[in-house]
Parts: structure tokens; sequence; C-alpha cells
């Protein structure tokens, strides 16, 4: 290997995103200083065919708006699957809203719609369902279920820029999807999120208090009520643009890499590699594997090891019941698959020589012949 460190992941940046963001230094300011920005929400929009887009400071952001959006309140419970980063249920925790954890498919790690209706009681008002590290839920019967209990579908999709369920975007069928920005997704922008919604009245409602709650139509700065400064720079999103317009590429160097982590690793006994389910196209944004076999060396070992030879990797999300602040819940699934996971390396500058020497040195730490 060439290389000093092979890191966990990383962006692709191009002579296009230095030259827009340059653009938006020296032009985006008094009358053009939401130029990239409102541009950013156009264009996103279209591209994950929705009518809406508001652009954040970050998914977190943007999922507490879509909270606050929907009225969800002290009292109310929403479900959500156990294996998610924090954040997921953190946004309900600063509403006063009970987060309800259930189980995942053991295939997709997505929410399992059976264990969600077991968790409905008469208080749930929603469920988040989140597109975890970049594969589709089962939209269907998420919404089936929505339908029939009369709640709201407010998607985690921060890691899924790119996914598409049956042919759509997977934010075509929640009242609302939330997208990350962040340096090791799909696209990034440094920091920075979207809420995303094809429904006028959530759009006009989540807009409003994503600027304050302000209501200009009465007088300037006049606030009608409490809001949120959750719209992200124009600066910063310059760069989401210029991202947007190589987003199939950039989701096409995600495939292509989990394709070479796969070919040498998805069929060594005792691995097993995180694949797309039938009817879903994943961005493989995070190649993942679980040891399922009897090795050595545990999963953490092998982190260690793995490390020592200067590759970063990532163990996959402890399951939110494991948290002291959140209800302990009956999620086997998730708590197996939260302990032996590992998310493998995606840098954009990964190559094959790269894949070669990380699985390599995964195989001789194993001890796979």
């Amino acid at each position: 290997m060439k290389r000093d460190r092979i890191h966990s992941a990383g962006p692709s940046i191009t002579a296009k995103e230095i030259e827009t963001v340059m653009d938006a230094i020296q032009n985006g300011w008094y009358s053009n200083y939401r130029h990239y920005l409102e541009r950013f929400e156009k264009e996103f929009a279209e591209y994950v065919g929705v009518r809406h887009a508001i652009a954040t400071t970050s998914c977190t952001t943007a999922l507490h708006l879509g909270v606050a959006t929907l009225g969800l309140k002290e009292g109310d419970e929403v479900i959500l699957p156990d294996l998610t980063w924090v954040a997921t249920a953190s946004v309900l925790i600063y509403e006063g809203v009970k987060p309800v954890t259930v189980d995942i498919d053991p295939d997709s790690w997505t929410i399992d719609p059976d264990a969600v209706r077991k968790a409905i009681t008469p208080r749930t008002r929603a469920i988040m369902p989140v597109d975890l590290y970049g594969h589709p839920c089962d939209y269907d019967e998420i919404m089936k279920i929505a339908v029939e209990h009369g709640l709201k579908v407010l998607s985690d999709a921060a890691p899924a820029v790119g996914s598409l369920y049956k042919g759509k975007s997977t934010a075509a069928y929640p009242n609302i999807a939330c997208y990350s920005f962040q340096g090791a997704k799909m696209m990034v922008t440094g920091e920075g999120g979207m809420l995303v919604t094809n429904d006028d009245e959530l759009f006009e409602r989540a807009a409003f208090l994503a600027e304050d709650g302000r209501d200009e139509s009465k007088k300037t700065f006049w606030i009608q009520e409490i809001g949120y400064h959750y719209k992200i720079a124009n600066l910063l999103a310059a760069l989401g643009v210029a991202q947007l317009e190589r987003v199939e590429e950039l989701v096409a160097m995600k495939r292509k890499q989990f394709d070479m982590y796969y070919e040498r690793l998805g069929h060594v006994p005792g691995i097993k590699m995180f694949r797309e389910k039938e009817g879903c196209r994943a961005n493989c944004a995070y190649p993942s594997l679980l040891l399922e076999g009897e090795f050595p060396v545990n999963r953490d070992e092998l982190r260690k090891r793995l490390r020592e030879r200067k590759i970063d990797t990532r163990p996959l999300f402890p399951p939110l019941s494991e948290f002291d602040m959140f209800d302990d819940a009956d999620t086997p699934v998730a708590k197996r698959i939260a302990g032996t996971g590992i998310n493998l390396p995606t840098p954009a500058y990964l190559d094959q020589d790269d894949v070669d020497y990380i699985c390599g040195a995964i195989l001789e730490i194993l001890e796979v012949k």
C-alpha cells in the first residue's frame, strides 16, 4: 500500500466544486446572498422527485424541524429502529416525545414492519424509518401501516442520497424525509442537511419555522412565534450544488467500491456482506460486513489490528436501547448486528489496490485460508 493511511470515508472534490465555491465566495453576497441556497433547494427537490426542499445546517436540524412541523409533542410516541444514529431519537426528546425503539430486518438492517405493528399504542403518532447505511426501508409496508393507523411518517434518510425503492427516491413515500451532507456522506457540504416533502402545507410550516418563525407580512423582523435558525449558508449550498451535479457519478463510484469488496469477501464462510434487497437500489455509501463465523478475534479486535495497519474502519452504531437515556428494548437482531458489524473504508480515493490490501489484511487477521 502506498498511502500513509486509508481513511474510513471522505468526499470526492473536483475542479467543479472548487470553481463553484469560489464563485460563491466572490459573488454570493448582496443581491446574490441566497442564489446558491435557493438553487440547491430547487435542484435537490427535482433530483429526489418531490415539490419542496429546505436546506438546513445538518440532518439533525432537518429532523427536528420535521418533528416540529408535524406537531409532535410531549406525551406522543414515535416508533423508530433501535439501530440508528442517536440524532434520530434526540430530535424527539427535544420536543418531549417518547422514542419507542423496535427491531430491524436482518437483511436490510432497516426497521421491521412487523415490529412496528406490535409497538403501536393509543399514543403512537408517527413512524420514523431510517434508510440505514443507504439501504431503503420497506416503504410499501411502512406506509400501509401508517394509513391503517392514521400515523405520520418522518423518514431519516440521512445516508440515503441516491437510494431508490421500486425505482423512486425514498423521499417519494413519507410525509417528510431528511438528508445529510456531512463530510462522510454520499455528497457533502461539510455540514448540512435537507428537509423534503410533497405536502404544500407542511412545506410552508417548515419554511416558516426554519427562519425563526418570522412573518414580515406584518412588519420587518416580526416574529410570529418561536422558531429556529436552521437555514444553511449560501457558501455551503454552493458546494452542494456542485456535488449534486455529480451525484450519479458519486453513487456509481460507491457501488463500484462495494463490488470490489464483495468480490473479495462476499463469499467467505463466516463473513456476511450487507447487500441490497430486490426492488431496492442501495447507494452503497457504507459497504459493511458482519462476522458471523468462529474467528480467532472478535469485531473490536479486528478493527484494532486493522488500525495498526493504517486502515480506519467504523463499528456499527450501538443500539439506542443500550444508552441510559432511552428505554431498554427487546431487539435481538439489532443488538447482534450492532455487535458484529463493521463499516469498511470508502474514501473517494479508494482503488483496487487499496481494497486488495484491506481485504488481504482482514483475511489474514481472521486466519481465513
